[in-house]
């Protein structure tokens, strides 16, 4: 039970610190296919997540030039320290759409199916780059290859809230993903 409880925990630490080996930053350019589906973007913000003084990934926030990811289209760039099975990082962006506030288990069960689409097994050093469409939805790339369009707007906010919003468990990794602190 404790073992299950520290690997959810892990998980959760993993998907949430997002990526990253040591060097430089996942996200300095958007992959190609990207950049061609998102228009013109510039680098709002990066930074890295670690867990027990163990780095677990670099992430990257682009966004619409002048703009503010809350009202604009913005991609999240993240690079792997690890390896991640498709099912952890499912569970973990479902058990944090959990916390900061879905109660509606029905609309989460859809979500699964859809994030299951969105989200591969990674290896350490891939890259997972999600747009997200404020009001329309989001697109998901694994190593720049596309991996899923998701026509649902509520999800897309719900996944990217994630980093984003206030209440993230990693509060020092959302300011520096907006450009508020500063980056080492």
């Amino acid at each position: 039970m404790i073992a299950r409880h520290f690997g959810r925990v892990l998980a959760v630490a993993l998907f949430v610190g997002v990526l990253a080996l040591p060097g430089a930053s996942a996200a300095r350019t958007l992959p190609p296919a990207v950049a061609a589906a998102a228009g013109p973007m510039e680098l709002a913000g990066e930074g890295e997540m670690r867990w027990l003084g163990f780095k677990l990934y670099d992430a990257a926030l682009w966004v619409e030039p002048g703009r503010a990811p809350d009202d604009a289209d913005h991609a999240l760039a993240i690079r792997y320290a690890r390896a991640i099975a498709a099912e952890r990082l499912v569970e973990a962006s479902l058990d944090e759409m959990r916390r900061l506030g879905e109660r509606d288990e029905a609309k989460l069960a859809r979500w699964r199916s859809l994030l299951q689409q969105a989200l591969p097994s990674v290896a350490a050093g891939d890259t997972l780059v999600g747009l997200h469409r404020p009001g329309r939805g989001a697109s998901f790339w694994h190593q720049g290859r596309l991996t899923a369009r998701i026509d649902d707007a509520e999800l897309a906010r719900a996944f990217f809230a994630i980093w984003l919003d206030q209440r993230t468990r990693e509060p020092e990794l959302r300011a520096r993903l907006l450009g508020r602190a500063d980056t080492p």
